[in-house]
């Protein structure tokens, strides 16, 4: 099969989709690899070393999809690059399309198949969306602490506290991957930390291994609107597979929180559990709402391109291979988790929370490839 590794072209995106190691696996497997010149710089790789491991380098974007048999990315196709994709080409990336009807409606006319990282499944766990949802949690308190300081815009709270001074107190939406991770990071700097989620075993577990600054509590609406004017930082990490994240927070209750809080909005790949919450980049990553701060940059992880892309591709790989070496049908119908990513098909929703955001028909994988 014929491989395309493109350059990431969404706004300060430094990740790139394939490491010199799984060019000199998949070349190995027979497969031919073409990354697209100076694919690799914004995370420390070199096209040199893409060429020693057997790849091709091609000088643009057209070049590299116009060969490619499957495309291999990080962050979902933007409008610049719908018009290189043909129909029958596999494209393999983050996708998230319940939070975007312009991106879901250009794959369908497209009659490409996308394969979304995001809603694979293993073992009832993401593994492709793992290790990106731990890298983002643990920034979403980095962030979240720059933004609290008054010169960004926020109350002016050191996250820890100090001796005879208080600690921030941080909120943490959801208990999953990147809840965990960021009332991690949020303990360890000493804020009190509150981790809420609507599944009592998973705050059992929670309450079992965090440490005694993390209180666990229950998720509900009336819930939620005590804690938030207590907060100081809140931290949005709530997932629906493949669907629109549910709006936990509303326009409303900005009005009961402090001036200056901070809100960190980590679902905004999938439309945000904040009402007020829209995309914004690295380049310009907050605005302020009724004295609240929002920062919502919908690729965290392409601020740490070096983590983030080893992270990606080590997960991503064998998955990629799969698909190369197996053929998109054969490979879906052996691998049940990996038929699970198969969002749009042959111009055809073939998952269920694609098709529920947008009220559209859902087709079966067997169906959409005939």
């Amino acid at each position: 099969m014929k491989i395309g590794v493109p350059t990431e072209i969404k706004p300060s995106e430094n990740r790139v989709a394939m490491v010199p190691a799984g060019v000199d696996i998949l070349t190995g497997d027979g497969h031919q690899v073409s990354v697209q010149q100076g694919a690799g710089l914004g995370s420390g790789i070199s096209d040199a070393e893409y060429v020693a491991a057997g790849a091709k380098i091609l000088p643009d974007a057209d070049a590299v999809f116009a060969e490619a048999d499957m495309i291999v990315k990080v962050k979902e196709p933007i409008a610049e690059e719908y018009g290189r994709i043909r129909k029958g080409q596999l494209l393999f990336t983050y996708f998230h399309f319940a939070a975007s009807q312009v991106l879901t409606d250009a794959m369908i006319d497209s009659g490409a198949d996308c394969v979304a990282y995001e809603t694979v499944e293993w073992n009832r766990t993401l593994p492709l969306l793992t290790p990106m949802s731990e890298v983002a949690g643990r920034m979403s308190v980095q962030e979240g602490a720059k933004y609290l300081e008054k010169p960004m815009g926020g109350r002016g709270i050191l996250l820890g506290g100090v001796p005879g001074v208080p600690p921030a107190r941080v909120l943490v939406l959801g208990g999953g991957i990147v809840g965990i991770n960021a009332a991690k990071m949020a303990c360890g700097l000493g804020a009190d930390t509150i981790i809420m989620d609507i599944d009592m075993d998973r705050l059992r577990y929670l309450d079992d291994v965090m440490p005694k600054n993390v209180t666990t509590r229950f998720s509900n609406r009336l819930a939620i609107k005590e804690e938030l004017p207590r907060a100081d930082l809140v931290i949005g990490a709530v997932l629906v597979t493949g669907e629109k994240a549910p709006n936990l927070v509303t326009r409303d209750d900005l009005k009961i929180m402090a001036n200056g809080a901070v809100i960190v909005d980590v679902a905004v790949d999938q439309g945000g559990c904040v009402e007020t919450i829209k995309p914004t980049t690295h380049l310009d990553p907050t605005y302020e709402i009724d004295g609240v701060v929002h920062y919502a940059v919908a690729n965290m992880p392409g601020a740490v391109p070096r983590t983030s892309t080893f992270a990606l591709t080590n997960v991503t790989l064998p998955y990629a291979r799969r698909l190369a070496g197996m053929g998109l049908a054969d490979a879906l119908a052996a691998d049940k988790g990996l038929e699970l990513g198969a969002n749009v098909l042959r111009g055809k929703i073939t998952h269920p929370g694609v098709a529920k955001a947008f009220d559209r028909e859902l087709v079966s994988v067997g169906a959409a490839l005939g």
